[in-house]
């Protein structure tokens, strides 16, 4: 059977958009001469909708996109993914559901059984679970349907009683299909492809996995998808973060045709702590969909502008090289806003870096509009020494700035705080941390370092002082951030214990961390909650991000 892989990148609730990709889509894998054509979980409306799911209109124009799709489907199987009505008045009045289309009509419904409600899903809140399970008869095969459930390992977790596979398998299928919307993260993706071959060879068959791409404001689908022979041989993998459609044959042996066998890392050899003491780990990956982030955030909001402050530091630097690769440099304008502690070098570093990547920018010195609100505050302050006040005020006063030009000429303010700042309150409200979407802010600093180096691989985009010099905010005379943050290499990683493999203060502390600074940085995480929760939307990178995914108390007193 020759099957077709459908990686494409959707629009959640653009219903003419994605069903215009998904039938062009088929007509591409007629003229490949497939048989089926896979797509991906929830392509019909885009994944996840979220709370779209709880109005009536919304589905009934998933229904009515399904009904142009299958018109289509007339000598070519088509397989889509859709929420489907509950037609039994129990439970959930909802099914994440996919679809066989076949000679003009629906032929087959499958409905998902394992609903993943961690992290940034939550699907049990708008889904009923699958309650029946039987393989879809096609052209002679027995084809045993999931919908992005079977790639995880859920022998362990007693939540899932209930395995698809397990159920299908009974049926005698020749073929597993999977519809999966997966995100990236710099460890997924070879997690993925160690789990689905772990199933291949569990089930003895052979595997289309048809996985989204693309982003949805924070979550950033890779692609990626992938075919395997019933012997656990990876044979197809498609481009990551691009869309593509692909056909294979799939053998009635369960070999499939014309293959280069590709190599898959053993789960094992996966390490559960792959970040921060391997430098250049997946910073490709951490790279490209940064990239996908920030160009399908403007994309789908009808954005073409972007504006940031540029300071002459890391994460300005790193950020303005990502938006002028995902939106053009001609679109990208940097604002320089020096104040009376930014140093000469600083001012110099952010021109040449605009020179270098051809971007406009221009420079605003805050200086007098800094004197200003001191000469305005001085009755309230009187004689009180110089704090953090004084420092906020320039920052405030440039997010000032970046807004009015943002809002005169329609630009979106690019946010560059990275994630150790956000995770211990280093930066300030309604000034650094305003912006429409976070750049940086799932990205440790000492990743921000190896992005740079990554930006710099052919040449000298960022200039190499940006790189090497000492990173401060320099909103006080001589001011680092060793001054008032842990070292780089200790701070992230306690963090990445502490927030991607929560870890408790007992359990870093064993892992040879100095108590007193374990202690010291989680007080300083736990505090600045209400600081994030006022933050815009992060690009999501790692397995445990700000925002959507990590939800805590805001007046929790977890440490004191």
């Amino acid at each position: 059977m020759k099957i077709a892989l459908a990686q494409q990148n959707y629009h959640i609730g653009n219903f003419e958009s994605n069903t215009q990709k998904i039938i062009n889509a088929i007509h591409t894998a007629k003229e490949q001469g497939a048989d089926l054509v896979v797509f991906s979980e929830m392509c019909v409306c885009g994944y996840p909708a979220r709370d779209f799911l709880e109005f009536s209109d919304f589905i009934d124009k998933c229904y009515e996109s399904i009904d142009l799709i299958k018109e289509h489907a007339d000598t070519i199987g088509v397989l889509i993914g859709s929420p489907a009505r509950n037609p039994v008045k129990e439970g959930k009045d909802l099914f994440n559901a996919a679809f066989l289309l076949y000679e003009q009509e629906i032929k087959a419904e499958v409905h998902k059984t394992l609903l993943p409600t961690y992290d940034v899903f939550d699907e049990y809140r708008y889904f009923e679970p699958a309650y029946e399970w039987n393989v879809i008869a096609f052209k002679g095969k027995k084809l045993a349907v999931t919908i992005c459930e079977d790639i995880w390992n859920i022998d362990d977790n007693p939540l899932y009683r209930i395995c698809p596979m397990d159920q299908l398998i009974a049926h005698n299928p020749d073929l597993m299909i999977n519809l999966s919307a997966s995100p990236f993260d710099y460890i997924h993706e070879a997690e993925r492809i160690s789990v689905i071959k772990g199933n291949v060879l569990k089930y003895r068959l052979p595997m289309i996995y048809c996985n989204a791409t693309g982003s949805q404001t924070e979550i950033v689908f890779d692609g990626a998808s992938v075919v395997f022979d019933k012997a656990g041989r990876l044979c197809k993998t498609l481009p990551a973060f691009e869309e593509a459609v692909v056909t294979v044959v799939v053998n009635d042996d369960g070999t499939v045709e014309g293959h280069e066998t590709l190599y898959v890392e053993p789960l094992e050899h996966i390490l559960p702590d792959p970040l921060l003491l391997q430098p250049g780990f997946n910073v490709e990956g951490i790279f490209k969909a940064l990239v996908a982030g920030i160009r399908d955030y403007f994309s789908k909001m009808n954005f073409s502008k972007a504006i940031l402050g540029s300071s002459g530091g890391i994460d300005s630097a790193v950020t303005l090289a990502l938006a002028c690769e995902a939106l053009g440099k001609e679109n990208v304008r940097a604002v320089l806003m020096p104040s009376p502690y930014s140093t000469g070098h600083s001012v110099n570093d952010a021109v040449q870096l605009s020179k270098n990547l051809q971007n406009p920018y221009d420079i605003i010195k805050i200086d007098s509009i800094y004197e200003s609100f001191l000469s305005s505050l001085k009755p309230v302050f009187g004689d009180l020494p110089f704090s953090v006040a004084e420092e906020n005020i320039q920052s405030r006063t440039r997010g000032n700035l970046l807004m009015a030009i943002a809002n005169k000429f329609g630009y979106i303010l690019l946010n560059t705080s990275n994630k150790s700042e956000l995770a211990t309150g280093y930066g300030t409200l309604y000034g650094d941390m305003a912006g429409g979407i976070g750049v940086l802010g799932d990205c440790y600093k000492l990743q921000v370092y190896e992005l740079a180096r990554y930006i710099n691989r052919y040449e000298e985009l960022i200039p190499v002082n940006i790189i090497n010099k000492a990173p401060s905010a320099e909103l006080r005379p001589g001011q680092k951030d060793a001054d008032s943050l842990p070292e780089y290499h200790l701070l992230d990683g306690i963090l990445y214990q502490y927030i991607e493999r929560r870890q408790g203060p007992a359990e870093i502390k064993a892992r040879g961390f100095d108590a007193a600074l374990v202690d010291r940085i989680l007080k300083m995480v736990n505090a600045n909650e209400y600081k994030r929760n006022q933050f815009c939307p992060i690009i999501r990178i790692s397995p445990k991000a700000f925002g959507v995914g990590r939800r805590v108390p805001i007046v929790g007193k977890y440490l004191s």
